[in-house]
């Protein structure tokens, strides 16, 4: 598939990439105060930046860290008291609180927002997977500005297990799921140094990293700060997450003034990561990665000329034939009539619906299936073609 079937996030503009959907994780220790409190100052001029971007055409999530910091302070929870039964009553507490400060501060500037607690689970299943992906984007398209978090109130063996740790993988892997193509990592450290700048004077800021190496990883350490769960080891591990996603990753200090916006605009701040791979190629290995052999939809001509040479959608009246059983969600081929492999993608509707609904019009999927799961059989966003 050549790039121009592929809706990309990022353009050329006079020699420069400008940036059109940007992920920004927000970490603990750049949204809370010492004792524990919400800093609103931060947090203000953060929201303004996110406006600005708005203004300017560019789709922003935000992965916000602070729940747990914030049921701490309102609770009056030592910092030494970190069980995870506690955790979760502390991000119960909290979690309220710090969307209502979001929600406040997006109001000043007339923005919507929305709450969105994920979890490693829901991610890794392909079906959550593509709720979680078709209401994100749904909302950027309303321009609704998604704020994510780990969704802590959940069992203990999840919170002792899989966890994101401090949203920092849970934000590459959101910025995977909507294909961001920028992701700024924002945190009090200035991006990754030699050595952790609280205890070596002679730290040196790294400006970019091309590749992963031991020296690299040995960089990461530990956890440099003491608010949060993650640190510049799970920073570097998003990091490797999204760049071979084809997503360009920074780390940096969310203290910097109009951070975000001279990112965007271009300007070297803090470490900068690029991509190793493209979207397309990044995708492509995640789609067949899960291809149900059992699955196969079978397309007339009208619907593969559609596919290939427009970049369309596969529409219930383009499916000639069903083959084998799948689910909602799966990941399955779809081929012309003589056999051939066109395309994987995830599809909206399970084998037994879609041969209730293959040949007719999108108008009449509810008519006949009594619900709606969308007027594609497979969205373009959600397909690879081979």
């Amino acid at each position: 598939m050549s790039s121009e079937n592929i809706e990309s996030d990022t353009s050329i503009a006079n020699g420069k990439i400008e940036y059109r959907r940007v992920a920004v994780k927000a970490g603990t220790t750049l949204l809370t105060r010492s004792n524990g409190r919400l800093n609103m100052q931060v947090m203000s001029a953060l929201v303004e930046q996110l406006s600005q971007l708005g203004e300017r055409g560019v789709e922003t999530l935000l992965v916000s860290s602070g729940s747990v910091a914030a049921g701490r302070h309102v609770l009056g929870v030592r910092q030494d008291e970190r069980d995870v039964p506690l955790r979760q009553v502390l991000a119960a507490a909290g979690q309220g609180r710090l969307m209502h400060a979001y929600e406040q501060l997006f109001d000043w500037h007339q923005i919507p927002v929305a709450q969105a607690l994920l979890s490693r689970k829901d991610l890794r299943d392909r079906l959550g997977y593509l709720n979680i992906r078709n209401t994100l984007l749904s909302l950027l398209a309303r321009k609704v500005v998604p704020i994510i978090n780990e969704n802590d109130v959940v069992s203990v063996d999840e919170l002792e297990g899989e966890v994101f740790g401090d949203n920092d993988n849970l934000s590459a892997l959101v910025a995977n799921i909507v294909d961001a193509d920028l992701l700024v990592m924002l945190g009090e450290i200035e991006g990754l140094f030699t050595a952790d700048p609280h205890r070596d004077p002679n730290a040196q800021l790294v400006p970019s990293v091309d590749k992963f190496d031991e020296e690299i990883e040995a960089m990461g350490g530990g956890a440099w700060d003491s608010k949060g769960r993650g640190g510049m080891s799970t920073k570097l591990e998003a990091a490797k997450i999204a760049i071979e996603s084809g997503i360009d990753v920074v780390i940096a200090s969310g203290f910097t003034e109009n951070v975000l916006t001279r990112l965007v605009d271009g300007e070297r701040i803090g470490t900068f990561f690029p991509a190793t791979s493209t979207k397309i190629e990044s995708r492509k290995r995640w789609m067949l990665s899960g291809v149900s052999e059992k699955g196969i939809i079978v397309i007339d001509e009208g619907a593969c000329n559609a596919l290939l040479d427009d970049s369309s959608s596969l529409l219930p009246s383009g499916v000639q034939k069903v083959s084998g059983a799948f689910d909602r969600g799966d990941i399955v081929s779809v081929t012309d009539i003589l056999g051939t492999k066109l395309a994987a993608g995830i599809t909206n509707y399970e084998s037994a619906e879609l041969t209730t609904i293959s040949g007719v019009q999108s108008n009449r999927i509810h008519e006949l299936l009594g619900h709606h799961y969308g007027d594609e059989v497979i969205h373009r966003d959600n397909m690879v073609i081979l």
